[in-house]
């Protein structure tokens, strides 16, 4: 799929995240958010990234954005990220990566001269009804929260 741009319509999801419950695009229906997807939960650039989030949860909330993580990885193995780091906000499971194929970070990468399909790191600011404020791709783990700052005019 293309990648997506400001002004493009969010694809929707229904995700199950780390305490089991479903969690979906238009739950946050009136109400800014980060959404954004990360390789492996408790991999280094992962922690990095979870963990400047979970940082900035005050400046985002007060800024009226609530954020959510998604990877591949199960819903247990998301709750164990989301315990031993204390996260608290939601970490959504895509074991079939259909929803990242949606949002255009499901792509070919290469480690070591392999080729495989993985998660590009990726953030997608969306606003309230819906629509992408912004989008960024190949994003790097402590620039997240930065860029989304910059793009709600607080930074």
């Amino acid at each position: 799929m293309a990648q997506l741009k400001p002004g493009d319509k969010a694809p929707d999801f229904n995700l199950t995240d780390q305490q089991g419950k479903q969690v979906k695009l238009g739950s946050f229906k009136g109400k800014k958010l980060l959404v954004y997807f990360y390789p492996k939960a408790d991999t280094s650039g992962c922690t990095k990234q979870a963990c400047s989030v979970r940082d900035a949860e005050p400046d985002l909330s007060a800024l009226g954005v609530a954020a959510v993580g998604i990877s591949p990885d199960s819903p247990d193995r998301q709750k164990k990220f989301d315990t031993k780091h204390s996260l608290g906000f939601p970490l959504l499971s895509d074991p079939d990566h259909s929803v990242a194929e949606r949002y255009g970070v499901w792509a070919e990468k290469k480690m070591y001269g392999k080729s495989y399909m993985g998660i590009v790191r990726s953030s997608f600011l969306i606003d309230e009804k819906g629509k992408v404020i912004q989008a960024w791709y190949g994003i790097k783990p402590d620039a997240t929260i930065p860029e989304a700052k910059k793009a709600l005019g607080s930074e």
